[in-house]
């Protein structure tokens, strides 16, 4: 079994996944049409809902990996073990910024909107398939 083989593929699919994350963003933003104040308003929710729809699972995964990553590389030899060491590091900093992003996003967005930093504009998202 060789880690470091399996790590660098999984880098290599992880940069096609972060552009197609910012790709559906833009797509979001693309669909809501002319820049009217409704249809801005309307992009800034759908942005919002689709940042509550990956940034949460997202960051979890990422945790997940980290932990799994650190486990099978303390098993392994003294290069591999400290290179698992500063992958798991690393997942866990793209976790937390995640976690920043998902926690600071419904403020910035009612900031955009003008809603004022009570009202929370990704409160009236439903999220397909949570429960």
């Amino acid at each position: 079994m060789n880690i470091i083989h399996c790590m660098n593929k999984i880098n290599a699919i992880g940069k096609y996944l972060l552009i197609a994350v910012l790709a559906i963003n833009f797509i979001s933003l693309v669909n809501a049409g002319e820049a009217t104040a409704s249809s801005l308003t309307s992009a800034l929710k759908s942005l919002c809902a689709t940042t509550k729809t990956f940034l949460g699972a997202v960051a979890m995964i990422l945790v997940v990996l980290a932990g799994a990553t650190y486990a099978v590389g303390q098993v392994m030899g003294a290069e591999t073990r400290a290179r698992a060491a500063v992958w798991a590091t690393a997942m866990l900093t793209g976790a937390l910024i995640g976690i920043v992003i998902y926690v600071i996003m419904p403020p910035l967005i009612s900031m955009m909107m003008n809603t004022g930093a009570a009202a929370n504009p990704c409160a009236d998202i439903s999220i397909s398939g949570a429960v």
